[in-house]
């Protein structure tokens, strides 16, 4: 029998029951993709974080309960958290190696951890009838598209007040942002749909801050930013665009340790 610590991480939360919950485990060398994935569909969280430490650090990887994905910034995060909080790392930067969009760091600053991601561009796109009937609206600012589609709104009422058809939008074949600026102490808010996945919202979604970022950072004229992101839950994240890199702030709270047991 094979033992493997499990971590369940609230990230971007310094309270538990806030932010985005992700299940993170250490690895001492990488088992086979099919048992990830069954893993990770057994955690049933949005996303599952495996890591094995490296000669530059650790190699990280993502999956949710359906398959690996490309960048996953709230369960990077919790990953960091792990090794800061219970691996007794003593360096104030993780080197993380990945698959897909190759070396990413995290960095600690008292109870702050930052993102280094890639910044990615969007382009406007003519929305899809289906975007906006799923999403219950008429109208909107503008569509964009990157990895995912990013619907612009008037204001942060318009992006609370939306009740999405998420199994409507699956045939779509991408996740959804809405997004616009905040009324308050916020520079822009946002709220993040996963048609087809465990978890239709996603309450804190760090990767949609690589396209989020870039663009309110033209939008408000200026390159360090305050957002928040979420709806029954959610949190903030302290926002920086750094050429073609984001910088994306957030906490994390330790849920819950335990043992996955593999027969």
């Amino acid at each position: 029998m094979q033992r493997i610590d499990f971590y369940m991480i609230d990230a971007f939360s310094n309270t538990t029951f806030g932010g985005n919950a992700a299940a993170v485990c250490p690895l001492t060398e990488w088992l086979p993709d099919e048992t990830l994935l069954k893993m990770s569909k057994q955690h049933n969280q949005s996303e599952t974080a495996f890591f094995v430490a490296n000669d530059n650090g650790f190699e990280l990887r993502w999956f949710t309960s359906l398959a690996e994905i490309n960048l996953c910034g709230h369960a990077t995060l919790a990953a960091a958290h792990v090794i800061f909080e219970h691996l007794d790392y003593q360096d104030t930067t993780i080197y993380f190696d990945t698959r897909f969009v190759g070396p990413l760091t995290v960095t600690r600053n008292g109870e702050w951890l930052t993102l280094d991601f890639p910044a990615w561009e969007t382009k406007p796109v003519m929305p899809p009838s289906l975007l906006l009937e799923t999403l219950g609206i008429t109208e909107c600012k503008e569509v964009r598209v990157a990895r995912d589609y990013l619907v612009v709104m008037e204001n942060q009422q318009q992006v609370e007040a939306v009740r999405p058809n998420i199994n409507a939008m699956i045939p779509m074949g991408k996740m959804v942002c809405i997004t616009a600026p905040g009324d308050r102490e916020y520079d822009f808010v946002s709220r993040f749909f996963c048609p087809g996945e465990a978890v239709a919202e996603d309450p804190v979604t760090g990767s949609a801050h690589s396209m989020l970022i870039p663009y309110w950072a033209e939008k408000l004229n200026k390159t360090q930013m305050l957002a928040h992101q979420g709806f029954d839950r959610g949190g903030d994240l302290r926002c920086q665009l750094v050429g073609d890199r984001v910088y994306i702030g957030g906490q994390a709270t330790t849920y819950l340790i335990g043992k996955v047991l593999l027969r």
